[in-house]
């Protein structure tokens, strides 16, 4: 009897940390027209590798698709959202006012994709093999 219990509370432990997929909207591209005329190239334009409306699902790995440099940007909060942060507010409460979402960018200063991220209840599946 004892033993259930343990094991039962053991699964429902293993339940709970199940890692979620994070679910990833391109809100808008930008370009800071003054700061492209000082040190952009003629004809710079907002970045082409991602359109506005644009959904990404992130699990284990970045989503496939989706800019090297974005992601860079924007794992550790995919991280942490897909590890249960959706239960308070980033930064204390002083930044985003909705429990489980993120507002992101990318490092391009010139023009900058932003990304909002949400936690979902649906499960991370492993579905490649992990490097050893």
């Amino acid at each position: 009897m004892h033993t259930v219990g343990k094991l039962a509370r053991e699964s429902d432990r293993k339940r709970e940390k199940q890692m979620k997929k994070v679910k990833i909207t391109v809100l808008k591209t930008t370009l800071d027209k003054e700061l492209a005329k000082e040190y952009g190239v003629q004809g710079l334009k907002a970045c082409p590798m991602h359109k506005q409306g644009q959904v990404f699902y992130a699990d284990y790995a970045k989503p496939e698709g989706f800019c090297d440099e974005a992601w860079k940007a924007v794992y550790q909060y995919a991280f942490a959202l897909s590890h249960g942060a959706d239960g308070g507010l980033f930064y204390y409460g002083d930044w985003i006012n909705k429990p489980g979402v993120a507002i992101c960018s990318c490092n391009d200063g010139l023009r900058p994709v932003i990304f909002k991220l949400e936690a979902t209840d649906e499960e991370a599946v492993m579905n490649y093999e992990p490097v050893r």
